[in-house]
């Protein structure tokens, strides 16, 4: 069994015991997810010929179509439990939608979230108001787009705030504790090449320290041996427009890029410089 299976099945069999704990005997799942479930899987392909390596590199990055089926069922399977949670009851009672995550499930470049706000909460998507549109134009700017890459949060279900206002509020450990399991699930299956935390609470969930992301930012951390590159959350540039810390996440896009192996063409190296 492949690592990406073996998670996915202990994360099902916690889940399963939980319910049992509370006294559940059924299981609701979707009509999808049984029809993804039912179909066999694909037959290994055979190891491929050496001269073919550097033809691969080259390749388009693959699609969501292109999942494999057993990933594709795992995928179903893990959003159906996630819809399903009730782990922090607070959050389950005040939430619109589940914030499950979005982009290429075969992405070689994940970026991680805080928590879903107001707009995420609305529409059941990852930074889709004013700090995803700018997470959108800086995606771009390295020559991806949004469907290249997978976007997920710490937490999937938006904090609760008094009256759910417009304002939002930073996940408790205990919360992040509590909804980890779903983004490791998501990494086991997704298995980026690199992760990219936005934010000192993406930082803070996914490494289990809250050092802060000024000292952070910039130097490369190890997350389930994925390398993680810290960096400020859009939200925090929309704040501070000044062209200095537009530059310090644009750098660290740049080692991303360099650590991915991607084409950089010198007006990108420049972007947000003085003069």
């Amino acid at each position: 069994m492949n690592t990406s299976a073996a998670a996915l099945l202990d994360a099902s069999i916690e889940y399963l015991q939980d319910l049992k704990s509370r006294g559940a005997r059924h299981v609701c799942v979707s009509p999808e997810t049984l029809r993804a479930l039912a179909r066999p899987s694909a037959p290994s392909a055979p190891p491929p010929m050496r001269a073919a390596v550097s033809e691969q590199k080259s390749a388009e990055l693959p699609t969501a179509s292109a999942m494999p089926q057993e990933k594709a069922a795992a995928f179903a399977a893990l959003r159906e439990r996630a819809m399903a949670c009730q782990k922090c009851s607070h959050l389950a009672a005040s939430r619109k939608n589940v914030v499950f995550g979005v982009g290429n499930p075969a992405a070689r470049l994940m970026f991680v979230g805080e928590a879903p706000g107001a707009d995420e909460d609305a529409q059941g998507e990852p930074f889709v108001g004013r700090a995803g549109e700018l997470l959108t134009r800086i995606i771009q700017a390295t020559g991806l787009s949004r469907s290249d890459v997978y976007i997920a949060n710490i937490l999937k279900c938006r904090p609760d705030t008094p009256g759910q206002a417009s304002g939002n509020r930073k996940p408790t450990p205990l919360e992040m504790t509590a909804c980890i399991s779903f983004l490791e699930a998501q990494i086991d299956l997704i298995q980026p090449e690199v992760i990219v935390a936005l934010g000192g609470t993406a930082v803070e969930g996914l490494l289990g320290r809250g050092a802060g992301i000024t000292k952070l930012r910039g130097q490369w951390q190890v997350y389930r041996n994925r390398p993680v590159m810290p960096t400020y959350h859009p939200a925090y540039l929309l704040r501070n427009q000044a062209m200095s810390e537009k530059r310090k996440v644009w750098e660290d896009m740049l080692a991303v890029m360099e650590k991915l192996q991607m084409p950089i063409s010198e007006k990108q190296r420049n972007y947000f410089l003085k003069g």
